[in-house]
């Protein structure tokens, strides 16, 4: 079957749109540590949204799965060809259609790079704010099924908030176009939202209009230690509290600190030994907003705290983000593998989170540890494994059915920005009555009754 479809495709389509299916990097995105790997029939590489309808189409007429791809960077699982079909990879589409930098606003197409987005905008005096961890992987149109968000979602939103409009190629091989380079649009049903975070599963994201910001003049974070999770989490309600609006309000517990410690910059202060809960700030705008919000957030994080750390220089500044950057890898590194779920819960309900989750992974036996984004009460709860320990992985995922759990029973979500992808499949019930469930899913059969679309993920 595979040759078969793969001949024929590359008849419709010609040969540079054809990609080698036996490469591995279409096998997988970033779960592969989890094992999760497929062989594809035939790989896509279109160059333009009508090779996407032509590819789709094709697809649709043959009852072929098709299975998008951004940068690969996802950690669901969501781009994973699971049971075959045909991945359409949208790498050589990365033209800027339309950049008005004094109207804040542009056009790319979606496989245009998150970090390359950044920096025409930076360019130009603006910000294209969501910042994922993986920006220089990542691809907008990828970014966009998800509804990425990043630590600075806290005060900018996730990515869907940028989005004003979107071309998609939606069964059975159509290009629609919803919104555009619009302020306002509330003319029919917001099927815009409806694509973003749909994860591949209505329809294939080919370019989107985005909004953009005039960049802030200066950024200033705050770090502060604290002996324990209530009183960091404390802090962090006092921050909330006092009125002041930080960029970001990230946290890290104290597995998360001990593994990224060796890591910390020197100049932006020692870290104290007895520290088991970090919260990271940042005040940004002016320079001289940055500088008053900087002084609230120091105030803010005092009482109570062990160190307060407040680099200055951009440098300086530049290496904290870069060490916040690095501490799922250093979290990896304790035991060459992890498994980690990205649940958020009501702000209010993060400290009762931050503990179960230890307490969940003393019930398995396994070392788990835990950071994120604190202001969206979003936690990257995580268990450290040894993937080549079948048990442990056993015990992982039974683990991460319990926190998917706890997250239903807090009131809160089984994902707050990763998505659910092959990873999390069967457990939006956790979250959704059986009656919210049924609506997701009909407008799943409404949209793409052969379920060809991704199928088996976001379900």
């Amino acid at each position: 079957m595979s040759a078969a479809v793969e001949r024929e495709l590359r008849a419709l389509l010609g040969d540079d749109a054809i990609g080698d299916a036996g490469d591995g990097r279409w096998w997988r995105d970033a779960t592969e540590a989890q094992g999760l790997e497929a062989r594809p029939d035939a790989v896509v590489l279109p160059a333009d949204t009508e090779q996407v309808r032509a590819a789709v189409a094709w697809c649709y007429a043959h009852d072929v799965a098709i299975v998008p791809r951004g940068g690969g960077s996802g950690f669901s699982g969501g781009a994973v060809p699971i049971g075959g079909g045909v991945v359409v990879a949208l790498d050589r589409m990365t033209r800027v259609r339309q950049f008005d930098p004094l109207l804040w606003r542009i056009e790319v197409e979606a496989g245009l790079r998150t970090n390359e987005l950044r920096r025409l905008a930076r360019e130009n005096g603006l910000l294209f704010p969501p910042d994922p961890g993986a920006a220089e992987q990542s691809q907008l149109g990828g970014n966009i099924a998800t509804n990425a968000g990043g630590p600075h979602a806290f005060k900018y939103g996730v990515t869907g908030r940028w989005v004003t409009g979107l071309e998609a190629v939606m069964p059975p091989g159509e290009v629609i176009r919803v919104g555009g380079p619009l302020r306002k649009d509330v003319a029919g049903y917001d099927l815009k939202s409806l694509l973003i975070g749909s994860e591949g599963t209505l329809g294939i994201v080919t370019a989107a209009w985005l909004r953009l910001t005039p960049a802030p003049e200066a950024a200033a974070p705050v770090a502060a230690l604290y002996g324990s999770v209530a009183d960091g989490c404390a802090a962090i309600e006092r921050v909330l509290g006092s009125g002041v609006e930080p960029a970001a309000i990230e946290y890290l517990d104290a597995g998360a600190l001990r593994a990224a410690r060796d890591a910390w910059p020197p100049a932006a202060g020692a870290l104290d030994e007895q520290a088991a809960f970090m919260v990271l700030t940042e005040a940004d705008g002016s320079a001289a907003e940055t500088a008053r919000v900087a002084t609230e957030l120091r105030e803010a994080l005092a009482d109570g705290a062990l160190a307060v750390h407040a680099p200055t220089a951009p440098g300086d500044v530049a290496a904290l983000w870069r060490w916040r950057d690095g501490v799922s890898i250093a979290v990896t590194a304790q035991r060459g593998g992890k498994m980690s779920e990205d649940v958020a819960v009501p702000l209010d309900r993060l400290a009762e989170a931050i503990e179960a989750v230890l307490e969940i992974g003393a019930r398995h036996d396994l070392e788990a540890c835990s950071w994120g984004h604190a202001g969206d009460g979003n936690l990257h709860a995580t268990f450290l494994i040894d993937r080549r320990d079948a048990a442990a992985v056993a015990r992982a995922e039974a683990a991460a059915v319990e926190l998917f759990q706890l997250a239903g029973r807090l009131g809160g979500t089984i994902s707050g920005e990763h998505g659910l992808g092959w990873v999390k499949r069967g457990h939006l019930g956790e979250q959704w009555s059986p009656a919210t469930l049924s609506v997701h899913r009909a407008i799943k059969q409404a949209i793409d009754p052969k379920n060809l679309m991704n199928p088996g993920k976001k379900t």
